[in-house]
């Protein structure tokens, strides 16, 4: 008498489908070089032997292909890239907090017994120049003399102090630079340095903004230079 081991032939084949693992979801409906390569042949096999695919039809095919899938794998290695910087400028910025950046204006915050650093900035030469502290209202809290100067960058301190030898108030201030060019009385340039209090890692259009004393913000592409201080 014959003995027969194991399940039925039913449950053989449900244990079978049971274990078939599914194709990962976000692979399907995507061809691959294997597959194209196996069409290619699937095609070749059944053309009309009178009509035989050209050999330019067939690299044009393969050309097209091997484009296609260049183009994703750079797409991804420039989303990787991208990616990379994104961290480093973060990094990057990170490190300033604590330190100064130039920044393109006049206007600065300043906290009492506070030192501010500027620069004068001027493509003629220049004589009697004077660098004029003003506060919000326009009102002027110290006169520097600084005399002729020549073309170029010049990088000057306040003290913080007014005309009257006291500590100016906290508050909102102003580098004013005035002088002749060539005989005629003119406005310099004057820009600032302002400490960096914290970074903003995802700004307005996803950029790096470094939120700087006294309100502002600026972007990091925008630092000119970065000052100790």
């Amino acid at each position: 008498m014959e003995t027969v081991s194991g399940s039925s032939p039913l449950d053989n084949i449900r244990w079978q489908q049971e274990n078939n693992t599914p194709e990962a979801e976000e692979n399907r409906g995507m061809l691959t070089q294997a597959d194209f390569f196996a069409l290619l042949t699937q095609e070749l096999s059944n053309q009309d032997p009178t009509k035989p695919v050209e050999n330019n039809e067939m690299i044009s095919q393969m050309t097209a292909f091997s484009t296609t899938d260049g183009v994703t794998k750079l797409n991804d290695q420039f989303t990787s890239f991208a990616a990379s910087m994104s961290s480093s400028q973060a990094l990057q910025a990170s490190s300033l907090v604590g330190r100064s950046v130039l920044v393109e204006d006049n206007v600065f915050g300043m906290e009492e017994g506070q030192s501010v650093k500027g620069k004068l900035v001027t493509d003629q030469p220049a004589s009697n120049v004077n660098i004029y502290v003003e506060n919000v209202a326009g009102e002027i809290i110290q006169t520097v003399p600084v005399g002729n100067v020549a073309s170029g960058e010049f990088t000057f301190t306040w003290d913080g102090q007014g005309s009257n030898g006291e500590p100016a108030p906290e508050g909102a201030y102003r580098f004013r630079v005035a002088g002749l060019v060539e005989g005629n009385a003119s406005e310099l340039q004057a820009m600032t340095y302002r400490k960096v209090d914290s970074v903003t890692l995802a700004g307005s259009g996803g950029s790096i903004l470094l939120n700087l004393n006294g309100g502002s913000t600026m972007k990091l592409s925008d630092v000119v230079e970065v000052s100790q201080g």
